[in-house]
């Protein structure tokens, strides 16, 4: 799931922002919207969970440079304006694209496929250089690890299941549940996105419901709207589809594994 923030004081451009970038991407989470430097500031200096941030630059208040000049922050920014002439002074914050209004589905778009490979391209950098520190001796402790096993809790009793045993996670009924090859479903306590972040690279999410073991794919075929629909192993009622915008990474992380 990727989360983003909208900073923009016009309520229908925020809106049809909103709108247009859940209808590109089902994957995208809209945290909040702000609508002025002010407000901006206080949110930011006490929130953190988010993954990219759509800003306009001219607001009620003043403009938005205001807000990264006192917030550092790690998280890309995308800005979204009518004018043109602040594209420079733009990418001296952490902006990754300029969207000149009014934007389109097209160009949001474009802005958005942008983020996925930057961030493709510095997970593998990142990557690189975990297994390289690992290499040289850097102590298993400042280092995220892998989990080879899944806790399960049925009654009193505390279950591991190994991670190659697991098929999927899916996420239904506000509830996770963990798939076995042998097609036994298991209740869990951890979200999707915990369980991603342990469960290493043979895993990949699909959307928001699904994270997928990759020897429970048997193949994919393209769908509607330039998705691809995964085609599991073994029967498998519902339909599991990967967004346009997460295909390009999808591909290659089915040659990788």
């Amino acid at each position: 799931m990727m989360k983003v923030i909208i900073i923009e004081d016009e309520k229908r451009t925020a809106k049809d922002l909103a709108t247009t970038l859940e209808s590109i991407d089902d994957q995208i989470e809209i945290v909040t919207i702000l609508s002025s430097v002010e407000q901006a500031i206080s949110y930011l200096q006490n929130n953190s969970d988010f993954d990219l941030i759509f800003s306009d630059i001219q607001l009620s208040d003043g403009l938005s440079f205001e807000i990264f000049n006192k917030i550092r922050l790690s998280v890309p920014v995308i800005f979204c304006t009518a004018y043109d002439k602040y594209a420079l002074e733009a990418f001296n914050t952490n902006s990754i694209d300029y969207i000149l209004k009014p934007f389109d589905r097209n160009s949001v778009a474009k802005s958005l496929e942008k983020y996925h490979t930057l961030k493709s391209n510095f997970s593998s950098f990142n990557t690189s250089l975990n297994n390289l520190l690992r290499t040289i001796g850097t102590p298993p402790s400042t280092i995220q690890q892998t989990s080879t096993s899944i806790i399960i809790n049925q009654g009193d009793k505390i279950i591991p299941i190994k991670t190659t045993a697991i098929a999927l996670f899916v996420h239904e009924d506000n509830c996770v549940f963990a798939l076995t090859f042998d097609l036994k479903k298991h209740l869990l306590s951890q979200s999707l996105d915990e369980l991603e972040s342990v469960c290493g690279d043979v895993f990949f999410r699909a959307n928001r419901q699904y994270l997928i073991n990759r020897k429970a794919i048997k193949d994919a075929s393209r769908h509607f709207n330039r998705k691809i629909q995964v085609n599991l192993t073994f029967d498998y009622a519902d339909q599991i589809l990967i967004s346009r915008l997460k295909v390009t990474l999808f591909i290659e992380w089915l040659a990788q594994n």
